[in-house]
């Protein structure tokens, strides 16, 4: 189905580009794209896609594999980030939630180590810290438990960073918490990127919050109140903020397809981030589970929290989503790419990802198209196939 054929200095990967449909031959030289070559539509290429590795900055845990799980091994990390790799991703941020101080260092010490070799280095470039500096309100807070919910603290989250060997890139921050102005700012300063979510800012805090350095809100949509004042709620202000780009979970069960639609025609796919959220149960067998001394219900859409009557998390990848937006929105094969590439790779400094040019490095996916659903065929990373179908 795919072609991929290595020569003596270098690989070839043939396609259809996702970025207008023609074929192109790419060459890949010490792991990077060195050339491309439009093919004549005549020559017999194969009828299948190549674009850039998915991007997802929003990874709880994949089948079976919790990132915030207090025994993580390099070897479970490798069973996660190879399952990720069938579905297209490239590269991903493991994202680690509301927990009290000793265990998220520990978290951020087993990922640091985990990540430091060849292997798993090059498809995650840093971490997300989403929490404890959120609402503490119901709803707002989702399924992130209440009693290690604080305000930010600099020192605290210095001290997670250092565990983390400064791999802490992207946080989620209610902005409305005392000291979160200041707070945003520092990280802002030390490079980290600051996203707003599970949160009840004003219209007034959101754009402090925009000027001290946030640049994205987190799954905007969800982590929200189920009633809110149809007036002032932290959905207008934020869709309202040119400041803001927002990342969405667009697997169909945490927005409706209208949602998706109207959150859509404000941003523009320039301002649209897709994200998977995924959970440790995604790709589980269905059913209930626990964890933590709580329960949550797996099923083929999301997984639930009873307890809260939240969602917890959701269990399609990314790639699940570009499908998605694709039928929600009617954006092109292009834009929906460039949602969850291009986007994220330019919103986390990650230059050398999220594009197919000269120079860039070769992740890339191969990948059919039927009845409007992503099949990938094959995944590279850094020019070397870490998965394929055939």
């Amino acid at each position: 189905m795919h072609a991929c054929t290595e020569e003596k200095d270098a690989t070839y990967v043939e396609g259809l580009l996702y970025l207008d449909g023609e074929p192109v031959s790419i060459e890949i030289v010490d792991g990077k794209i060195a050339q491309i070559k439009h093919l004549d539509s005549g020559t017999g290429f194969p009828e299948v896609y190549v674009a850039p590795g998915l991007i997802d900055i929003q990874v709880n845990g994949y089948m079976g594999v919790d990132f915030s799980d207090q025994e993580l091994t390099r070897e479970l990390l490798l069973e996660a980030t190879e399952a990720l790799w069938k579905e297209g991703v490239t590269t991903y941020l493991p994202t680690v939630i509301t927990r009290d101080q000793e265990r998220l260092e520990k978290s951020f010490s087993l990922l640091a180590g985990a990540v430091n070799d060849k292997v798993m280095g090059k498809s995650i470039p840093g971490f997300h810290l989403e929490g404890p500096y959120l609402s503490p309100v119901k709803g707002y807070r989702g399924a992130h438990p209440e009693q290690y919910i604080r305000l930010p603290d600099w020192q605290e989250f210095s001290a997670l960073q250092e565990a983390a060997q400064g791999g802490i890139r992207l946080i989620t921050v209610a902005p409305e918490m005392e000291g979160a102005i200041p707070f945003i700012s520092l990280c802002n300063e030390n490079g980290v990127v600051v996203s707003l979510g599970h949160h009840n800012g004003t219209a007034e805090i959101i754009d402090q919050a925009v000027e001290a350095g946030a640049s994205l809100s987190t799954h905007l949509g969800n982590g929200c109140a189920n009633e809110i004042n149809r007036h002032h709620n932290p959905l207008w202000p934020q869709l309202a903020n040119d400041g803001l780009s927002i990342s969405i979970i667009a697997d169909g069960s945490h927005l409706t397809k209208e949602e998706v639609r109207t959150f859509y025609k404000v941003k523009g796919a320039q301002g649209t981030i897709l994200v998977s959220d995924a959970l440790s149960f995604a790709g589980l067998p269905l059913g209930e589970y626990e964890k933590d001394g709580h329960r949550y219900l797996l099923t083929e859409e999301v997984v639930k929290y009873p307890e809260e009557n939240v969602l917890a998390g959701a269990v399609q990848p990314v790639s699940k989503c570009v499908s998605n937006i694709m039928r929600f929105t009617l954006c092109d094969l292009k834009d929906a790419i460039g949602m969850a590439s291009t986007n994220p790779a330019q919103l986390m400094g990650l230059d050398h990802l999220g594009e197919i040019s000269p120079g860039k490095r070769a992740d890339l996916i191969l990948f059919t198209m039927e009845d409007g659903v992503m099949d990938i065929q094959l995944t590279m990373v850094a020019g070397e196939v870490v998965y394929s179908k055939e």
